[in-house]
């Protein structure tokens, strides 16, 4: 079985894919991709697909190398019909990114869905309820921290390209590695309290006919940042 649907977001996000396979009254389910807008519908999808006879859905999590606060929604989807339908439903085998974003959420990075109630009902769509015990105000912090978490990464994504490309140019510029040219950037950044994509934006720019050159700033702690490259 397969259940497929095509996202595009900013940053080239990739599609999420749930293959899996049944057997006798166990299924299998493998997500490959990312858990991001849509992946709940197509989680319901697939699980809407299984016969009447299953009574235990397994779901392998360490194809999934990314995941935003719509897969708590993806995960609620999960919990529903393991109640609606009286199925054992286990989420187990997380890394990476999608790890992290279940801790900070304050859930099981074990299996997210052990235990009562354990996803919790959080889920981006849904407006935070007013904070009435010491759980909700920890919940709804730990959602905050998530939320700025994500957008954190978002903006890497997306400043992945022009940061490729200036580190291109400091490469043939400077007759340096890739590694050399990351260093490079990151130091030039701090050198100059500017930010990194900004750093990479400038040094792109310059490098363009007419371009304009770096700030007098940005351009000696690129100078500091190569010299200090050479001397290692």
């Amino acid at each position: 079985m397969t259940s497929a649907a095509s996202l595009r977001l900013t940053g080239g996000l990739d599609t999420l894919v749930i293959c899996g396979r049944v057997d006798a009254d166990r299924a299998e389910l493998t997500p490959r991709g990312e858990l991001v807008h849509g992946c709940a519908e197509i989680l319901d999808r697939t699980l809407a697909d299984l016969p009447a006879t299953v009574t235990r859905v397994e779901l392998d999590m360490r194809g999934v190398h990314f995941m935003d606060t719509a897969g708590l929604q993806f995960l609620d989807v999960l919990a529903d019909h393991g109640r609606q339908w009286s199925r054992t439903v286990t989420a187990t085998n997380w890394n990476g990114q999608p790890r992290r974003i279940l801790e900070l959420a304050g859930l099981d990075t074990t299996d997210p869905l052990s235990g009562p109630d354990a996803v919790g009902r959080i889920s981006a769509s849904a407006p935070a309820a007013p904070a009435s015990s010491a759980v909700a105000l920890e919940r709804a912090e730990c959602l905050h921290v998530l939320r700025e978490e994500v957008e954190q990464l978002r903006q890497a994504i997306a400043s992945r390209p022009v940061i490729d490309q200036a580190r291109g140019i400091l490469m043939a510029t400077h007759g340096c590695t890739s590694d050399e040219a990351w260093h490079i950037l990151r130091e030039a950044s701090q050198l100059s309290n500017t930010k990194l994509r900004d750093v990479a934006a400038a040094v792109t720019a310059s490098a363009e006919a007419d371009g304009p050159p770096p700030s007098p700033e940005l351009r000696t702690a690129l100078q500091r940042a190569v010299a200090r490259r050479r001397a290692v």
